[in-house]
């Protein structure tokens, strides 16, 4: 009896568990195409690019199409070893003399972190009203520049940013993002994000546009220099600040690739998650609990079934059935679940069958994160080694 009803409670949980995960992502504002405003501010569009060949073109390519009739684009190559800078010149010699520049990106200062450096020296030439951050592995839709633009206005934000399509391709990364991206949602529920009562802060440094008084008073990226997050580092320092942060859905009008393999999802996001860590001991707790619980979606939830078939054949009887009844019930709400947040995000519902292999995965990283904060080892992003303070 006591199997049972250990399995019984382990089914609840489970059940409450599976709808809580899920049920954290709803983005409340949504960013839809608009025609460009006849009249509007001066965007300047700033992009940090550091060996970005295989990016920069496209990203590029994007901006030079917006509707918005009033923006620059500002490049800085951050001192990058492949053709990133060759390709930006060339663009540069071919498009509106003045719409778009190219920076070559000093020498990293002391106490900086790269990307924060290259966006400082990005609106250190900028003029515009608005400054927009952009990635270089993003590409914006036509209109994107003109209907986030006019989100804003219309929001009253000072920063605006939003969560684009992340375009997964490989197997891998439609195996592992979709749980890191539920995971990310759990953490910073787009609804705390843009309650002003709320200190939850999060922005996507794929896209963000804010207003450049804002930038200026909060100290901008020299007051969070040694942030490799910087974007996250930047939210928090607007809504300390008083000013109103907005999180948007932008799936319609911008599409991001982050990673392209296994090795490139594992040093981007354990470098993530170690920034996480590291900056706020406490959620060493957090990060344990979500290791704790991939774990037990990678290891328990396949063997639960085949525990019950076990207990049936050694005369369990009709509680060893009802074990295997409430196991494969909670699979089945678990693979509804995942199902769906698949074709939330645009990949084939199949891939809710590689839960188990992502939980893995996403387990292995949240655990090397860890031990990579308690040892002191750091982290190394595009070249450059980050360690505790």
């Amino acid at each position: 009896m006591i199997y049972l009803v250990i399995s019984s409670t382990l089914l609840v949980a489970g059940v409450i568990t599976i709808y809580w995960l899920h049920s954290q992502s709803h983005l409340d504002i949504g960013v839809e195409p608009v025609a460009a405003p006849p009249a509007a501010p001066l965007i300047s569009v700033c992009v940090p690019a550091r060996n970005e060949e295989n990016n920069i073109a496209a990203c590029l390519e994007a901006l030079r199409t917006q509707t918005y009739p009033n923006f620059e684009v500002i490049v800085v190559d951050d001192r990058s070893t492949d053709s990133t800078a060759r390709i930006v010149a060339e663009l540069a010699a071919s498009v509106d003399s003045g719409r778009l520049l190219l920076l070559r990106g000093a020498d990293l200062p002391k106490g900086w972190a790269g990307k924060p450096h290259a966006l400082h020296q990005a609106t250190r030439a900028a003029g515009g009203a608005w400054l927009c951050f952009v990635d270089a592995d993003t590409v914006l839709a036509p209109h994107a520049l003109a209907s986030c633009w006019v989100r804003a206005e219309e929001s009253g934000a000072d920063l605006f940013t939003i969560m684009t399509h992340q375009v997964m391709g490989s197997f891998w990364e439609r195996t592992v993002m979709p749980l890191v991206m539920t995971a990310l949602s759990v953490g910073f529920p787009p609804r705390q994000v843009n309650d002003p009562h709320s200190p939850t802060a999060v922005a996507n440094g794929q896209f963000m546009l804010i207003r450049r008084r804002v930038y200026e008073a909060i100290g901008g990226h020299a007051r969070i220099r040694d942030q490799i997050v910087d974007d996250k580092a930047l939210a928090e320092q607007v809504k300390r600040s008083g000013y109103r942060l907005i999180l948007a859905d932008g799936r319609r009008v911008a599409r991001t690739r982050m990673y392209t393999s296994l090795p490139q999802m594992w040093e981007g996001w354990t470098k993530n998650i170690y920034l996480g860590l590291r900056d706020r001991p406490a959620t060493l707790l957090l990060g344990a609990f979500g290791a704790l619980l991939a774990v037990l979606a990678a290891v328990f939830l396949p063997l639960w079934p085949w525990l019950g078939l076990a207990w049936y054949r050694r005369g369990g009887g009709w509680m060893a059935e009802a074990v295997v009844v409430q196991a494969m019930a909670l699979w089945g709400a678990l693979l509804i679940a995942r199902a769906r947040a698949a074709q939330g995000m645009g990949i084939p519902r199949r891939y809710a069958l590689t839960t188990p292999l992502g939980a893995a995965i996403f387990a292995a990283m949240m655990i090397a994160s860890a031990w990579k904060v308690l040892s002191g080892r750091g982290v190394t992003w595009r070249g450059r080694t980050y360690r505790s303070v």
